[in-house]
Formats: structure tokens, sequence, C-alpha cells
């Protein structure tokens, strides 16, 4: 499947509207972003149930500011409108599938129990 354009009127609903979503947030002008380009494109290729996004952090400042991307090259990772991943830096093609498969691994239910947890002890 090929990469989407994310922008601050779509974000939310890919979010939404799909279970498991990699962003890419980059710059024309960034050198690891055009080496990391390539990597993100493959694995969008790879992996169909997976929707791979990308935020041009130049055009969508609004949306780069919200979830505080600082550097570029940032690649985020979300499952079931949870941040799991967000790390800035352009990761080989073997680390990428290494931090795929390990965010396919992860037992939402147990996340969502632990979110749950948090928010009441922050509650009280």
């Amino acid at each position: 499947m090929p990469t989407v354009e994310l922008t601050i009127e779509n974000f939310e609903q890919t979010i939404d509207d799909n279970d498991f979503v990699f962003v890419d947030f980059w710059a024309e002008w960034c050198g690891p972003c055009r080496q990391f380009g390539p990597v993100f494109e493959a694995a969008a290729e790879q992996h169909d149930d997976i929707v791979f996004g990308k935020v041009d952090a130049d055009a969508q400042q609004a949306l780069a500011g919200h979830f505080n991307v600082r550097s570029i090259p940032t690649l985020m990772a979300i499952r079931d409108n949870v941040v799991l991943f967000s790390q800035p830096g352009a990761l080989p093609a073997h680390a990428f599938d290494d931090l795929i498969a390990q965010i396919r691994a992860v037992d939402m239910d147990d996340v969502r129990r632990q979110i749950a947890e948090e928010q009441a002890a922050h509650s009280d």
C-alpha cells in the first residue's frame, strides 16, 4: 500500500479509522529524511494491514507542534489511538522491520488496562 500524506485535516480521521498507523514527520530539506524515505516506502509496500503516513513538518507545523516534534525525521507508531512509539532519527531497514514486529506484538488490552490504572491514580 502506498504511503498517505497526512495533514491537520485528515490526521485524526486516519488515526480513528485505522488500528495501526506509522507516521513519518519529515521535511524536503532534511538529509536523514531523504535517506529514511525509501525504507518507509518499502515497509508500506510490505505491510498492507498498516497505514504508513507522512507529515511534512514544514507544511504541517501545527500538527508537528501538537506532537512536540523537535527534530526530524521523527517516527511515531500508533495503535488503537495510543502512541506506542515516538522517537527522532532515521532507522535502517532491519531496525524498522524489528520495530514493526515489536509494535505488532504489543498486547493492546494490557496497554489499555495500564492507561486506565494511570488515569484512575491521577483522578484521586
